[in-house]
């Protein structure tokens, strides 16, 4: 086992989760083990900007990568992408549902800075980002890239909200959280795959529609540094892989009949074993994708990121981490992340601070030669020092705020109020699993903290009536 802290080690103590601290999966035991991440020296950085592919999984847990300790679900090629770069642990999602993570993932910001974003998650058509807010996409197409958006975009319908109309330059999609893989009815009952504001008729298993777009996209010949955002639905629900035709026609008709979020939700249906197909298919067609890079000739300075939206749901692999979606325990929230930048980071390392989706939005603008608007000032904090030059990342609060939830964490420590209006104490750093409450032996810090959400709460928008 390489070296790693009494703190880590402790915190992710049990099951597969050592194997994934350790580096030492069941698909890569006879691997070099990870190494403590380290920037490299001044010679080795980059002088051209990258090309930013980031990818998001769909309601993937923490543990749901072999890389990650899943005992029973075998992901090489995002494993392979690990071992190629950086494979970090203690990374969050900007919230516990879809769209506001994406909320924080395209503005930089907390998803409660903008009246879209209060929506856990978006579900109707007045609802979504307003396109005068500045994104990732239109900063860094500001300064000189292309940019594209494959799949799930979950920030408006039209004919309001649209990746086009937030600074991507194309889009191939669907513009809902949901939809049945076959037949692409969405979760407000209507056809949702689109490129641009047109739809586009394609019936074939949407997983393998979205890769061969992004497979083409980043095969092009591009004459400028590029991003693409590539968000796959894969492994949401209904839990249906290729071979499940007959069962998506099944929830087509129930969506048709008027049961539509009934129907998508998918209850009478999917196992421990579908799912684990759905995620090995989500592994495949990652795969593909990178090989298509691979082949592009562009893989030295591609930037890759992949992560989840948010935590795992009903069949999700997420040990030790208890909770999941639309909780802000460690199972809503900490996602697997991994970042390969051949030209710019070496191979191998793992990291443990904690990072969360507003931080990349930061990252990969300074990357990029972007300057956020001095209007929106970002929430996240830039990781470029840190990735590149060994600055530490400076110590700040994390922050998460959802309806009947409250998360806020400092270093080790974890401020949580549940759904009862409970307030909790964790110390993340010997009790990942957040079952040893030390509000009573700990009351200042408590009261610190809470007031240190408190504090951030009262900067953002409130939430409407329910």
């Amino acid at each position: 086992m390489p070296e790693i802290s009494r703190r880590v080690f402790g915190g992710l103590v049990g099951g597969g989760a050592v194997s994934a601290v350790a580096g030492t999966s069941a698909t890569a035991s006879a691997a070099p083990a990870e190494r403590p991440f380290r920037s490299r020296p001044a010679a080795g950085r980059p002088h051209r900007r990258p090309n930013i592919l980031f990818i998001l999984g769909d309601d993937l847990g923490w543990a749901d990568l072999s890389s990650y300790g899943a005992p029973h679900i075998r992901t090489p090629h995002l494993d392979r992408l690990a071992a190629q770069g950086v494979r970090f642990t203690d990374a969050y999602s900007g919230s516990a549902t879809c769209s506001p993570t994406r909320f924080s993932l395209y503005t930089g910001r907390f998803p409660g800075r903008t009246k879209g974003g209060l929506s856990e998650p978006l579900g109707h058509r007045s609802q979504g980002l307003d396109p005068s807010h500045p994104t990732l996409a239109s900063l860094l197409k500001k300064a000189g890239y292309a940019t594209a958006l494959i799949g799930k975009w979950h920030c408006g319908w039209l004919p309001d909200f649209s990746p086009t109309k937030s600074g991507w330059d194309e889009f191939f999609g669907n513009f809902g959280g949901a939809l049945e893989y076959f037949s692409k009815l969405g979760q407000l009952g209507d056809y949702d795959l689109y490129e641009g504001d047109a739809t586009y008729q394609d019936l074939r298993y949407y997983t393998t529609v979205l890769t061969e777009r992004a497979v083409e996209y980043v095969g092009r010949d591009h004459d400028r540094p590029w991003l693409l955002n590539l968000n796959f639905t894969t492994p949401h629900w209904p839990w249906l892989t290729e071979d499940d035709a007959e069962t998506g026609a099944r929830i087509a008709a129930e969506i048709r009949s008027g049961s539509v979020l009934g129907a998508l939700r998918h209850d009478d249906g999917g196992s421990v074993e579908k799912y684990r197909q759905m995620v090995e298919d989500l592994d495949a067609s990652v795969g593909r994708v990178l090989a298509a890079l691979r082949r592009s000739g562009q893989e030295e300075n591609t930037l890759v990121v992949f992560a989840s939206d948010n935590g795992g749901e009903r069949f999700s692999y997420q040990w030790p981490l208890s909770g999941g979606k639309s909780e802000l325990l460690e199972g809503g929230i900490r996602v697997p992340t991994i970042l390969r930048w051949p030209a710019g980071v070496d191979a191998r390392q793992v990291s443990h601070v904690p990072v969360y989706s507003p931080d990349w939005t930061a990252t990969l603008l300074e990357l990029g030669g972007a300057r956020p608007h001095p209007a929106y000032p970002l929430d996240g904090h830039s990781l470029a020092g840190y990735l590149l030059r060994g600055e530490k990342v400076p110590e700040r609060d994390l922050f998460w705020r959802v309806r009947g939830n409250r998360a806020l964490r400092r270093g080790d420590w974890k401020y949580y109020r549940d759904a009862d209006g409970r307030d909790h104490l964790y110390d993340l750093g010997t009790d990942v699993r957040e079952q040893a409450d030390r509000a009573a032996e700990r009351p200042a810090l408590l009261a610190e903290l809470r007031s240190a959400w408190e504090k951030v709460d009262g900067t953002l928008l409130p939430y409407p009536a329910a």
